[in-house]
């Protein structure tokens, strides 16, 4: 049941990431979650998530803007580690408030409170018709970067933030996927080491050869096969199905942040 459940949501989750830039890691640690302590399906998800960026950025990576990458990715990987600092100092930050759901013990708390308003926002951005032509003049990118970042190193939801803004700037679907792949590689990087050295330490190389690095392994070889099938369909793909894709992510996901089930 685990392994099944595992490779399913891995599966779906990285085929969507093709066409929004994210969705993978925010809705495989939940399902990680399940089966691993806490902080080791954060470790396992970071993981899944890097690997599934470097079978994408090695597939993508040719259609990806340099400059995009420049001015979005290099302050975006400089705010991750500031993110990563910031969750270390929360980590014991008490929570808001805590109820049962369908026999979920959901808890919200102060991250995921500002995490749900800020893609509440942005998800009315993509679907909302008055904003359909709306475009981030290039400028804002550096401060879009520092956000998207900021909030990847905290919480790993990075490329929803990242999304709706490179949605915006005028690229192809190409474009956005290539370049949402290099950054999206890029930020894990760091991340993952920045992980492995203030949060985890030790811990994460006990995955391996272990039950729980099987559930890591069977997920990565789940988002590869949905990266790999999704690229067959992505020249179908409008930036309007993007577009739409990606602002109802959005609001699925700022619900669940809101209701403290994420």
């Amino acid at each position: 049941m685990d392994f099944a459940l595992v490779v399913a949501a891995a599966a779906l989750a990285s085929g969507l990431t093709m066409f929004s830039g994210f969705g993978l890691g925010t809705l495989l640690l939940p399902v990680f979650a399940l089966f691993l302590p806490i902080e080791i399906a954060v470790a396992a998800t970071a993981l899944v998530h890097g690997a599934n960026n470097v079978l994408k950025a090695a597939l993508l990576g040719k259609w990806a803007d340099s400059a995009l990458v420049l001015r979005f990715g290099a302050p975006a990987i400089v705010a991750a580690l500031g993110g990563v600092y910031v969750l270390k100092l929360l980590s014991g930050m008490p929570e808001l408030w805590s109820y049962s759901f369908l026999g979920r013990h959901a808890v919200m708390t102060p991250v995921k409170l500002a995490m749900a308003a800020l893609m509440a926002v942005f998800a009315l951005l993509e679907l909302h018709p008055r904003f359909e032509k709306l475009e981030f003049d290039r400028r804002y990118l550096p401060a879009g970067g520092v956000l998207s970042g900021f909030f990847g190193g905290l919480s790993g939801h990075q490329g929803a933030l990242r999304s709706a803004f490179l949605a915006k700037v005028g690229i192809s679907a190409q474009a956005f996927v290539g370049t949402n792949a290099v950054i999206g590689l890029l930020v894990d990087l760091v991340r993952i080491s920045a992980y492995g050295a203030i949060l985890f330490g030790s811990r994460i190389p006990d995955l391996a050869g272990s039950r729980e690095g099987a559930l890591v392994a069977a997920g990565a070889l789940a988002a590869f096969a949905g990266v790999l099938v999704g690229r067959r369909i992505l020249h179908k793909v409008t930036m309007a199905v993007v577009q739409r894709i990606t602002g109802g992510l959005l609001l699925l996901i700022a619900a669940l942040l809101g209701l403290g089930l994420v």
